[in-house]
């Protein structure tokens, strides 16, 4: 054994073999990087025995010896490992002979920082802009987290008019424009941002490169015995290969991936071939791959992105436009702030940043990439957080974490990899001390971390949020949008809808969207009420109500900030039609049966937490079919004092009790169930969640519910009754409990249908009443039904109608009652008629409603999903 010296930033460390050292951004590993290419914990070095090495954990990035990504790999004197980058990333040498003196002593677990010179700090000039003698100089606020490009400072010279009242004669108000702002000396300026929008992935410098030879196969995937190993889940482990063939050319196959292999943006066939061209890019994960010559380049996509809207215009029906020509580019690792009033499109716009509803007009530029031509790839880089929250608030945080990457990682992901990913998002939004507590039990904002750490598994280089601070009080305001502004720092690019303005001075960048969907402001926050020439964001939002027909955005095209921010951007010639997406089926990322399996194991976790919900269960059941037995009456004919029988009406009463109760509880079960998982589903469907499986797990977890509750309504009904002796097909209890299991299926499909209809969860109360209520006029107990035009049919619409059918049959109910005309002892009703083949008939049809339901159910949910999706 021996001790490693290790030269990292300048500094030189020793490394005792005792023990082992991690590197990455924490803070609490033993040597901290401070570069967005490294991940919180990227790798270790340690002691194998024999010799040192250094043994990468998944990073996303990777960690390179040689030039070459390595998994693990033997280190020593003489040899060059770069992190995040083969090029360019921080360097560890690792130089012969001792240590030098002044060098730095690793203790594992308990890290120092190495002490280094200080840095100078960034000089600001401030320079005076000259205007009107009674103009007082206002400084713009320099912002508190990192350093600004020259760009985002630059002076604004010039008065900004404010607008004029409409019918008034007075001239124009004249409001000054800010009166100096600091300026980075150049000499010692840092521009952690690049302003221009960044070249496409092909163009950029490769983040490493493979050689091609001809008839060789090179392999892709997650796995360490690939050719070429992607440390990335969500690539699968064999995911892709490349093939060199005899006549020169190339060909790129799938090999059964869970996400996709993409050429052009392009989803190719599950286990298919395409040849492909110089030209060509293909995408595996969040890698893209380029063929040059006889090498394969390899640009990994870390987060900093460019990211730009171009002439986005949305129409609705009866050609009113609710976003008119929106422009704006932002650059990579920058927080955007998008504010406004009501009615300004803000939601639209989202719906159109994100291809969820694509604009009618203009494009969106991922990294110079069209997002609707390539949205099949890129949605896999995007993360949504929406207003409401995208987890199931009755599980605990690990568990809603853990069931999400089930769903969204691969099927061969293994658990313990999905476990590491879990932990590093909960570290890195320090959510790990609330892990074991329910979602329901944390603050808002902490609540908001949460779906923001859902978002976060699968490392999205774009993430947006829609109004993430509503409802919450100004400290955890101001914690969110710290939040979010350190998202932006480590390598993503951000951008916010929000309503409060306490916090926007986080931000890089302000776009202000004016009534009528056009943009009325995008530049610096600093610089906006200046520009507005209002003192606060008060009377600018009501400058937008008073003067609704103001032309704003002709106001902001005409102004320096226009020029300054977005010109080049808006320069850019117009499509006259945004090309439409393809319709795509999202790849699945786990198969269906694995889907459901999850989603069923979500959805008991979820009904057991809930205590009241489980009582509510067996209390329902249980307390309606007590009701029926305070009728003492039995299922058969009713024997006088006299000797002679006569018809028993308490047994159509009594089974009416208990077929309605059944329709009843059915209906609650599912009646709530999708509409307060609207918000969870759309987003789950955007990354890959099957339409079927998800509906199939209600209907299976929701099914097993209700015939529990059928079996208790009819054990505590039936069992101080006498029933009769022998029943059609089976005896009869279970006849009659099978059709009143069956009536409570099919209502609670109808639950479903309602649950998917409704807007809000206050409206399904009164439509489970009314159709409670109607359930109960046609069932064929409280009138004559039968031989009614119209009646009649209508009547077959209702679950009710046939579960008094089903039991009519086997209880005889058309001779056990009293005939509707006594005259006429033999006009029966048809439906009751004795026999199997009619309860056989009557349970068939009953079913058939639920599987009709269904469908309907389906294809309604359908309108929560992105259009871009919709089949």
């Amino acid at each position: 054994m021996r001790e490693l010296v290790l030269e990292l930033n300048g500094t030189t460390w020793t490394l005792d073999p005792s023990g082992s050292y991690t590197l990455g951004r924490d803070p609490q590993g033993d040597m901290v990087l401070d570069d967005a290419r490294v991940s919180w914990r990227h790798a270790t070095v340690s002691w194998g025995g024999q010799s040192w090495a250094i043994e990468d954990h998944g990073s996303t990035n990777g960690t390179y010896v040689g030039g070459r990504r390595i998994h693990r790999a033997d280190i020593g004197p003489g040899v060059t490992v770069r992190l995040g980058n083969a090029v360019d990333g921080p360097r560890l040498n690792l130089p012969g002979g001792a240590a030098p003196q002044g060098h730095h002593d690793a203790v594992p677990g308990q890290h120092a920082f190495p002490q280094q010179a200080p840095q100078p700090q960034p000089q600001y000039q401030y320079q005076q802009v000259p205007h009107a003698a009674h103009a007082q100089p206002t400084q713009a606020p320099a912002h508190a987290a990192h350093a600004r490009s020259p760009q985002a400072t630059a002076p604004y010279q010039g008065y900004q008019q404010a607008p004029q009242a409409p019918g008034t004669d007075a001239a124009p108000q004249q409001r000054p424009g800010p009166r100096h702002a600091a300026v980075p000396d150049q000499r010692q300026q840092r521009t952690p941002r690049q302003e221009a929008p960044a070249p496409a992935p092909g163009d950029r410098g490769p983040t490493t490169f493979h050689q091609l030879s001809l008839g060789r196969v090179m392999r892709i995937g997650r796995a360490l015995e690939n050719e070429l190993v992607v440390s990335d889940l969500q690539v699968s482990r064999h995911h892709a290969e490349f093939t060199a063939t005899p006549d020169g050319r190339f060909q790129i196959s799938d090999l059964g991936s869970h996400n996709g292999t993409y050429v052009n943006g392009q989803p190719i066939a599950k286990s298919g071939t395409v040849v492909i061209g110089a030209d060509d890019i293909v995408g595996v994960g969040h890698s893209a791959f380029r063929i040059v010559g006889d090498r394969l380049e390899e640009f990994v996509d870390t987060g900093e992105i460019s990211f730009s809207a171009r002439h986005l215009t949305v129409t609705v029906d009866g050609g009113k436009q609710i976003l008119r020509d929106v422009s704006f580019g932002v650059p990579e690792k920058s927080l955007i702030g998008v504010i406004g009033p009501s009615g300004s499109g803000k939601s639209t716009l989202l719906k159109a940043l994100t291809g969820y509803r694509p604009a009618n007009q203009g494009d969106v530029l991922y990294d110079n990439r069209s997002l609707y031509k390539q949205f099949a790839e890129l949605r896999q880089r995007i993360g949504l957080v929406p207003q409401d929250d995208i987890l199931h608030k009755e599980l605990t945080v690990r568990k809603a974490l853990r069931y999400a990457a089930k769903l969204r990682f691969p099927g061969d992901t293994a658990e313990t990899e999905r476990e590491a990913r879990i932990e590093e998002v909960l570290r890195e939004l320090k959510l790990d001390i609330h892990k074991d507590k329910k979602v329901t039990s944390l603050s808002g904002g902490q609540r908001k971390r949460v779906s923001v750490a859902l978002e976060l598994l699968t490392k999205p280089s774009l993430i947006f949020l829609d109004e993430p601070t509503s409802g919450l009080d100004p400290g955890m305001d101001r914690d969110v949008m710290q939040l979010l502004r350190g998202l932006a720092d480590d390598g993503r690019t951000v951008l916010v809808v929000t309503h409060s303005v306490a916090e926007l001075q986080l931000c890089d960048k302000l776009l202000v969207m004016a009534p009528g969907g056009a943009v009325a402001y995008f530049g610096p926050p600093e610089e906006a009420l200046n520009f507005f020439g209002y003192t606060t964001w008060a009377d600018v939002f009501s400058a937008f109500e008073n003067y609704r027909d103001y032309d704003w955005s002709g106001r902001w095209r005409g102004s320096q900030h226009y020029q300054m921010y977005a010109a080049d951007i808006d320069a850019v010639a117009p499509q006259p039609v945004a090309v439409p997406p393809q319709r795509i089926r999202p790849p699945k990322p786990q198969s269906w049966g694995a889907q459901l399996w999850t989603l069923m194991r979500r959805y008991v976790s979820v009904i057991a937490s809930d205590k009241g919900f489980l009582g509510l269960m067996v209390i329902l059941p249980a307390v309606l079919g007590l009701v029926s037995v305070v009728i003492p009456a039995d299922f058969g004919l009713a024997a006088p004092d006299d000797g002679k029988s006569r018809f028993n009406g308490d047994a159509g009463t009594i089974m009416l009790i208990l077929t309605v109760g059944m329709c009843f509880s059915g209906a609650a079960n599912s009646v709530r169930e999708l509409i307060k998982e609207r918000v969870i589903y759309e987003r789950e469907r955007a990354t890959g969640l099957s339409r079927s499986a998800y509906l199939m797990s209600k209907v299976i977890v929701l099914g097993l519910i209700t015939a529990f509750q059928g079996v208790i309504l009819c054990g505590i009904g039936f069992a101080p009754r006498a029933l009769p002796a022998e029943g059609l097909i089976m005896p009869p209890a279970v006849e009659l409990c099978l059709v009143v299991i069956a009536l409570g299926f099919t209502s609670m499909m109808f639950g479903l249908v309602i649950s998917s209809l409704v807007r809000t969860a206050e409206k399904t109360m009164p439509l489970l009443v009314m159709f409670a209520i109607v359930q109960v006029v046609f069932t064929g107990i409280l009138f004559k039904v039968y031989g009614s035009l119209g009646l009649e049919q209508f009547a077959w619409l209702m679950p009710s109608r046939w579960a008094i059918a089903g039991v009519g049959t086997t209880l005889d109910l058309g001779v056990l009652m009293p005939p509707w005309d006594p005259k006429n002892p033999g006009d029966l009703d048809p439906l009751w008629e004795h026999s199997a083949g009619q309860w056989g008939l009557n349970v068939t049809v009953l079913l058939a409603m639920g599987v009709i339901c269904g469908v309907v159910v389906a294809r309604l949910l359908r309108r929560h999903e992105p259009e871009v999706m919709r089949k």
